[in-house]
């Protein structure tokens, strides 16, 4: 795309994720957002997940649809049992968020499901990866992730909308 004045800022010529597969235990992990289950993704998150409760599910529709990179993690049955997602601009960050797995699945399914999108092809390469989380710093610590050295340098801004 070029940019001249006038040029509207658009997706429709942006590449999509490049689909990845992997299977751990008797687990699927994809990431082709096709077989996203996002009734499922949109309940656990607005009843389950505290950085979440109560977020609509045309918000929860809308965050995937515009983020890079989705996983999810199946069961055997093909139920989603798990997620992620990646919002990125494919060059200079990436932040990791919305990254659950369904209690009675946990016990290394969540490890092998970040390692799916941190190494993912699309973002292996870029330098600044984020996330926030309240209780999982050992997980992340895996993939190196780290609190931040000058946390009084970054800020964040609420909107009063939500």
């Amino acid at each position: 795309m070029h940019w001249g004045s006038g040029d509207a800022v658009g997706h429709d010529d942006e590449m999509p994720a490049q689909i990845v597969q992997r299977n751990f235990d008797t687990y699927l992990i994809s990431t082709d957002p096709a077989r996203l289950d996002i009734r499922e993704v949109h309940r656990f998150l607005s009843t389950e997940a505290y950085w979440a409760i109560g977020r609509p599910l045309a918000v929860q529709e809308r965050a995937i649809e515009h983020s890079h990179l989705v996983a999810g993690a199946y069961s055997a049955e093909g139920e989603q049992v798990g997620f992620a997602r990646m919002v990125t601009d494919l060059a200079t960050y990436a932040w990791l968020c919305d990254v659950y797995v369904l209690a009675d699945h946990r016990g290394g399914l969540g490890t092998a499901l970040v390692q799916t999108v941190v190494e993912h092809p699309d973002v292996v390469g870029i330098r600044w990866q984020f996330l926030a989380t309240r209780d999982a710093h050992r997980l992340y610590a895996k993939f190196g992730f780290a609190g931040l050295d000058e946390p009084a340098r970054w800020m964040a801004r609420q909107s009063p909308a939500g």
